[in-house]
């Protein structure tokens, strides 16, 4: 699965949990009560469901490519957000391999991946992985 324009298998999320975002947010000492009072999300006139954190969002892409190459190594990830996600929403990670390339340490693959809810483009990134025993 390292041919360029191959597209990686989609990694899905039924839905983002809110107790779970509730939890990232006292992991990250992260005191915006838009990641879990929904009082504070439709004071700010974002409806009811608290909002994602971008790291979560990061981690879903990190997930997609853990699932794609289980053994590699995940060496760079790169992430443009380009919207935000709420407690409930689906989630879908696809991404399609752009380069590849042969180094000392192995084969090293380059990805382009997109974070997916409904027809919104949440999150853009790009990843490289090593991947193991290649050379």
């Amino acid at each position: 699965m390292t041919g360029v324009g191959t597209e990686l298998p989609a990694w899905r999320l039924d839905a983002v949990d809110a107790g779970k975002m509730k939890v990232l947010a006292l992991l990250l000492a992260d005191p915006n009560p838009l990641h879990f009072d929904p009082a504070a999300v439709r004071a700010v006139g974002l409806g009811d469901r608290p909002v994602n954190q971008g790291p979560s969002g990061m981690a879903m892409l990190a997930n997609a490519v853990r699932a794609a190459y289980p053994a590699g190594r995940l060496l760079r990830l790169q992430v443009t957000l380009r919207g935000s996600l709420a407690a409930g929403d689906e989630v879908v990670v696809r991404g399609v391999v752009t380069g590849h390339e042969l180094t000392d340490a192995g084969e090293t693959v380059r990805c382009e991946l997109t974070l997916e809810s409904g027809s919104r483009a949440v999150l853009r990134g790009s990843a490289e992985v090593l991947l193991p025993g290649s050379r």
